[in-house]
């Protein structure tokens, strides 16, 4: 991937350096024998983890890196170059990460971030349910008070890391109905009562397992509530701007992959006596894909400088994850187009990044929320 990147220091380059050599060297030699097992990479992300790479945007006195957000989207933008599913992980663990960074107390912070920021414990966010998805203002499962801590009740669904997290990070109803009703629990792995369904069989990223989560009648100490009690969908919505951002870096790097692989085979292919990439038709398709990812990589790292500097960056977050993953959707499946037949086929990774753009148009809010998120704003 050869971009031109302005960084905010020196250091911040020679992290984009290890980045780059890590995913080269680390990441992509393995992708596919984990794709094709179904195998979900734990040692590879706890590598990352030691790296310091799992937790680059939060503070340093707690183990993160302390890195600004722009950096840590470019970043994040490599790790998904060479490796979809790995950038996932990194994004589901800062989003499981979110609310005890910015809304838990000085004391939970103390406790729980070093060990959540420090590389060997991995996260998942749990938000969505079966039959609230879009509406998660409308979610049942129920945290009911009872002596020195909670119990709680009910499904989780579309979890990423489902069974392999260490802790949960869970939004669940304390309260009356609507948003002002929820709260978040963090809740560590393997609790007696929390029960993971078999993997749901998705069209792609299959090196990450998705899965439902049944909580009956789990058990957590109060001092496991993060904020309190109707803070929730708070906490959920400003993790979920967060994860939009880091959603359309994962989706520009993606478009970047599929972009070099489509001008690589372009230069290569040759049909009626020529390089296919000397065709108008095909020349003038990869040049609007380099446009394409040229601005949403702008609009992305434009959201993020507006949140380093402390200004509302909601529907920045939001154009972002609309227009890059709707770029990544349309530059995969173009790329498909240029390689032709062979596209088509499991020889070439261009088939792979067209099954997980497709996810991206999906997660952190579906592209139509976003939609409805910008005209609100206006």
């Amino acid at each position: 991937m050869k971009v031109q990147r302005i960084l905010p220091t020196e250091e911040a380059a020679d992290l984009l350096g290890l980045v780059r050599d890590i995913a080269a060297g680390e990441l992509a030699p393995r992708v596919t024998e984990f794709e094709e097992s179904h195998t979900f990479p734990r040692e590879i992300v706890r590598t990352l983890g030691k790296a310091g790479l799992l937790s680059l945007p939060y503070p340093e006195e707690y183990g993160g890196g302390g890195q600004p957000y722009e950096v840590y989207l470019q970043a994040l933008e490599e790790i998904a170059y060479h490796w979809f599913g790995v950038a996932e992980a990194v994004n589901v663990h800062n989003l499981a990460c979110f609310g005890t960074a910015a809304y838990g107390t000085r004391a939970q912070r103390e406790e729980l971030l070093p060990g959540m920021l420090g590389g060997e414990l991995l996260g998942a966010y749990c938000l969505s349910e079966p039959e609230a998805g879009s509406d998660a203002a409308a979610l049942t499962t129920r945290a009911v008070r009872e002596d020195d801590g909670y119990r709680i009740s009910g499904t989780k669904a579309w979890v990423t890391h489902a069974g392999h997290a260490d802790f949960y990070t869970v939004f669940t109803r304390t309260g009356g109905p609507g948003a002002r009703g929820l709260s978040c629990l963090v809740v560590p792995g393997g609790t007696p009562g929390m029960v993971v369904h078999e993997p749901e069989r998705k069209l792609g990223v299959w090196s990450n397992p998705t899965a439902q989560i049944g909580f009956d009648g789990v058990r957590v100490p109060a001092g496991r509530l993060i904020g309190r009690e109707g803070k929730g969908f708070l906490i959920a919505m400003g993790a979920l701007d967060c994860g939009r951002l880091g959603i359309a870096a994962c989706a520009v790097g993606i478009a970047q992959a599929a972009a070099d692989y489509a001008v690589r085979y372009a230069k290569e292919r040759r049909q009626f006596g020529q390089r296919i990439l000397s065709f108008q038709g095909i020349g003038f398709l990869l040049a609007d894909m380099a446009t394409q990812i040229a601005a949403a990589r702008a609009l992305t790292l434009a959201a993020a400088r507006l949140k380093d500097a402390g200004r509302p960056y909601s529907l920045e977050a939001a154009k972002a994850k609309l227009f890059a993953t709707d770029v990544a959707m349309k530059v995969t499946t173009d790329a498909v187009q240029v390689l032709g037949g062979a596209g088509y086929v499991r020889d070439h990774p261009v088939e792979r990044w067209m099954r997980e753009a497709k996810l991206l148009q999906i997660v952190e809010g579906t592209n139509q929320i976003q939609r409805m998120v910008i005209s609100q704003g206006l």
